[in-house]
């Protein structure tokens, strides 16, 4: 079905819960009056073209960017307002986590992957140092890596490990959503395929559940439930995933469809 534009009510009282989320820059509106629910468990892809308001969305969601109105809740909790201390701000840290397109950009170039995830075990857990030892292994094996990539610093380790790593990092807090920006847009086909994946078993084992922001529809169908269309900021169409995907209802998702290239094709029809 067709969303429409204003906000609404989102009847769900567990998961995610966003309404009427809203962000001007100066006199462009990026995100206007965008609303959806996330379920817990569940994945839904935000797509939409570069400008669509994709990222602008979800940096609101972590706290990277401060919205201009609309409210956020996350298990019925209202995360709208300021956080009051640190440890209210820690707390809605390890609630919400996000992984880059660039993971590289993300993780310290001088600091070993053991030292990063010891580094957000130290920060959010009470964990003494053979506890952090310990989860730090366990991470590790979670998302596919061992002692050697353990030691290694970011530039010793491939795209996909990087990546890794980053999950790995984002998983460390245990969170309730985990936003994956672009994730796999940034490796080659094969290692976009471990990668999802990776990211499908961690989903069945732990039920967490994915906001995963893309312009690629090709991977949408290995990694959503539900999908959300974004256009200029605003919801166009939302549903299931096989339904927006195989009968799309509006002409913008028809035509994010059709760009997608397929066997035989050529630019220009040529």
């Amino acid at each position: 079905m067709n969303a429409a534009t204003k906000a609404t009510a989102v009847p769900v009282r567990e998961g995610l819960v966003v309404e009427g989320l809203r962000k001007r820059y100066g006199d462009h509106t990026a995100v206007d009056g965008v609303s959806f629910a996330l379920t817990p468990g569940s994945s839904l892809a935000l797509v939409g073209e570069s400008g669509s308001g994709k990222t602008t969305t979800v940096r609101m969601l972590v706290g990277l960017e401060r919205r201009d109105g609309g409210t956020v809740r996350l298990d019925g909790r209202d995360r709208s307002t300021r956080p009051r201390g640190r440890a209210e701000r820690l707390s809605r840290a390890r609630e919400i986590q996000m992984v880059f397109q660039d993971p590289y950009l993300s993780l310290d170039p001088r600091i070993t992957v053991s030292g990063c995830l010891d580094e957000v075990l130290r920060l959010h857990t009470a964990l003494d140092q053979a506890g952090r030892r310990a989860r730090v292994a366990e991470l590790l094996d979670q998302v596919g890596l061992g002692a050697r990539e353990a030691s290694a610093l970011p530039r010793g380790l491939s795209g996909g490990q990087r990546q890794r790593v980053a999950i790995a990092r984002a998983l460390a807090v245990e969170p309730r959503v985990l936003v994956l920006d672009e994730a796999v847009a940034a490796l080659d086909v094969s290692i976009q395929a471990q990668i999802l994946e990776l990211l499908g078993a961690i989903r069945r084992e732990s039920g967490i559940s994915y906001l995963f922001v893309t312009h690629d529809l090709a991977v949408v169908r290995h990694i959503a439930d539900e999908v959300l269309v974004l256009k200029s900021g605003q919801v166009v169409e939302t549903g299931p995933t096989a339904r927006v995907l195989d009968t799309p209802e509006h002409p913008y998702t028809r035509l994010l469809l059709d760009s997608v290239p397929r066997r035989g094709w050529r630019p220009g029809g040529r």
